[in-house]
């Protein structure tokens, strides 16, 4: 297939004693007029593969699967209920309120009447106690860049209140509804260029006064990679910062004692060795999630009355991995991963067990809430067959039910069945995969894949529902969802068993998943598609150059594909801690021995891909993408399409609208089935 001209320069660097030739590095100049050229011309030549009538027939049928009311994120501030809610094909989702369990919903922010197509997202909602406020977040095309402000909930007015500078968010809001904590980094033009990324700082904004007014609370000013995220106490008796070095969950925790005037952060928890998560507090402790002398995870708590003494253990360790805690009402609210799929249970404060809340098998939860002064849980819950819900569950009746009345999707759920395996990898390690296919015979060996993980940042991949799915299921396909080593699915041992130079671990282990189920008589070589986007398009490049034999088509989503570079560009330091950087010789060594873009080989007939990236990207750098299909167009020896996809107002994922979603989906589906030789 002939590709638009990329131009090959002779940029060589030399590290720790080795030479490394980037030819395409002017491919990271995304507004130099050569760039721009190469890539209207490859996305022209895109649409030339993707466009037609198979195109149009899936952009049809998405629609229809889409097209179901969604009720999720749901919360509680005092007697007002809040959660998502779209009736359908909006292009986002709008706030709803009730006020009261049993009241009629009303759109409190529908961020859909901001922008014409869509592209303003809400990505953040922090509600003040008791209700009668709401700071919020909007971003724009998908940035991670947001800009925080204030509604009343009776009303539906905005204050003139307005907070810029904002990534992350993070708002803890004062008892009485007149304050709050948030985080914010710097104004560009203030620092250094590329610095604005850095130095998360936690201000307090009075409501009323100009953002410039805010005094800085906390920082750590010689540590750039730090996060600090903020939380209040019940009572306000002390500010909580959790400071995050980078995109590790490990963490120290900061107090400030608001009962003593001008009382400095202290450590409480010192170092980045362990992960601290404050989950709330109750009847004058203050209970955290740590993996500290415990893997699994475990709840320990403090006295309020001096928290500096010896923390005592609530909960201790046990066989699943335990993913978040709340406190309610006389109850610690826990969420395990059982096999890498959430079981909800309840605690008394002093640890004893008072329950399990009833959920199916095989599902995720997308959002846990409670507070110590409320007797109801809200929760998001699905599963690969069944859409997020809002749920409320009842503490004193041990009753679950929705919180708000949806439709039935789209599909039948009840022809689908889900399966977890267990397979080893090539050191012997088992490892656990969901396959999700159409009840009934199963394994002729010709079966349609669709092979999608992450595998790193102890990120947990649990049955999550993804409407796009059924274009393949209702194909007789199969979707496998592997729970790789670098996840956090099975404790803090498992996510390091595939970080750093034991990286290679977690391609070897989604090597073996396509082996099993060919193995099995599932499938074969040529029927297998992979997937996966950020992390999980590192995984999906580094397999397609190092086993392009094993697949027989590779979609790749805003991949991490420079392992020698991402450092450099974004927000990109903060994952050195995950996977080490080139600046170091030993980690360069290991990096360079898998990062995607450095071992394409001249002359390899790669199978067909698909690598997709967006224009405004802010977090993984789109130069990345744009560098991988370029080496691989001039390296393939084979006649199968290397294409690359370069969407417009659109970022690394979070808020893209409902119509700029259905349009990937067509073009990701449309690729495939004709990769995989699926008949329409």
């Amino acid at each position: 297939m002939p590709y638009p001209r990329a131009r090959q320069a002779d940029v060589v660097d030399v590290l720790h004693g080795v030479t490394v030739p980037d030819p395409y590095r002017w491919l990271e100049e995304p507004d130099s007029d050569e760039t721009r050229a190469w890539v209207e011309a490859q996305n022209a030549l895109t649409r030339t593969h993707l466009d037609g009538p198979l195109r149009d027939r899936l952009v049809e049928r998405l629609t229809e699967l889409y097209d179901s009311p969604r009720a999720t994120m749901p919360f509680r501030r005092g007697d007002h209920y809040f959660f998502n809610w779209n009736p359908g094909l909006r292009n986002q989702p709008a706030l709803m309120v009730q006020d009261g369990v049993a009241a009629t919903p009303r759109p409190l922010i529908d961020p859909n009447t901001l922008s014409p197509d869509g592209t303003v997202a809400l990505t953040a909602v922090f509600g003040s106690e008791d209700g009668r406020l709401v700071a919020y977040a909007l971003s724009k095309s998908g940035s991670d860049q947001q800009q925080l402000f204030v509604r009343e909930v009776d009303s539906g007015r905005d204050r003139p209140d307005r907070i810029d500078w904002v990534k992350f968010a993070s708002v803890a809001w004062t008892k009485d509804s007149s304050a709050f904590y948030y985080l914010r980094f710097p104004e560009p033009g203030t620092v250094p260029p590329g610095d604005e990324h850095y130095f998360g700082r936690i201000y307090f904004h009075r409501l009323g006064d100009p953002q410039s007014r805010d005094p800085l609370v906390f920082a750590v000013a010689d540590d750039r990679e730090v996060v600090p995220f903020v939380e209040l106490s019940a009572g306000d008796r002390f500010v909580v910062i959790t400071a995050q070095k980078g995109a590790s969950e490990r963490s120290a925790i900061h107090l400030i004692d608001l009962a003593t005037p001008g009382a400095a952060p202290r450590v409480l928890f010192a170092g980045y060795d362990a992960v601290f998560a404050f989950a709330g507090s109750a009847d004058g402790r203050l209970f955290f999630r740590t993996d500290l002398h415990a893997p699994r995870g475990r709840i320990i708590s403090v006295d309020e009355t001096d928290p500096w003494s010896s923390p005592r253990v609530v909960i201790p360790e046990g066989p699943d991995t335990l993913a978040t805690a709340v406190a309610a009402r006389e109850r610690l609210v826990v969420s395990y991963l059982h096999n890498a799929a959430n079981r909800v249970r309840l605690f008394n404060l002093d640890g004893a067990a008072a329950g399990d809340v009833p959920l199916p098998p095989y599902g995720s939860l997308a959002s846990l809430d409670a507070r110590p002064e409320h007797d109801d849980v809200l929760m998001t819950f699905q599963s690969f067959i069944e859409p997020p819900t809002a749920y409320r569950y009842e503490i004193a009746t041990s009753r679950l039910h929705p919180l708000a009345q949806v439709s039935r999707p789209r599909f039948d759920s009840a022809a689908y069945e889900i399966e977890q395996v267990w397979y080893r990898s090539k050191d012997g390690t088992r490892v656990s995969m969901f396959l999700v296919h159409a009840r009934g015979p199963a394994r002729d060996g010709d079966r349609p894949v669709l092979l999608t993980a992450y595998g790193g940042f102890n990120i947990s991949v649990t049955p999550t529902f993804d409407a796009a799915h059924f274009l393949l299921l209702e194909r007789g396909g199969l979707v496998a969802v592997p729970n790789l080593r670098g996840g956090g699915e099975y404790g803090e041992s498992w996510h390091e068993a595939g970080m750093l130079d034991r990286k290679q671990n977690v391609f070897h282990d989604f090597f073996c998943a396509a082996e099993y189920l060919i193995r099995e008589g599932w499938t074969a070589p040529r029927r297998i598609a992979i997937e996966g986007g950020s992390n999980g398009g590192l995984l999906t490049g580094a397999a397609l150059v190092q086993r392009p034999d094993l697949f027989g088509a590779v979609i790749c989503r805003v991949p991490v594909a420079d392992m020698l570079r991402y450092h450099l560009f974004t927000v990109g330091r903060f994952w050195i801690p995950e996977y080490g950087s080139a600046d170091d010789p030993e980690q360069f060594r290991y990096l360079l021995a898998y990062s995607p873009y450095h071992n394409v080989a001249d002359g390899v007939a790669y199978p067909p891909t698909l690598v997709m990236t967006a224009d405004t990207d802010d977090r993984v750098s789109p130069g990345m993408a744009k560098k991988f299909a370029a080496r691989l167009q001039a390296a393939t020896s084979g006649d199968a399409p290397i294409l690359i996809r370069v969407e417009t107002k659109a970022g690394h994922g979070a808020g893209k609208p409902l119509s700029k979603v259905i349009e990937e989906d067509a073009d990701i589906f449309a690729f495939l089935y004709r990769a995989s030789g699926i008949e329409v």
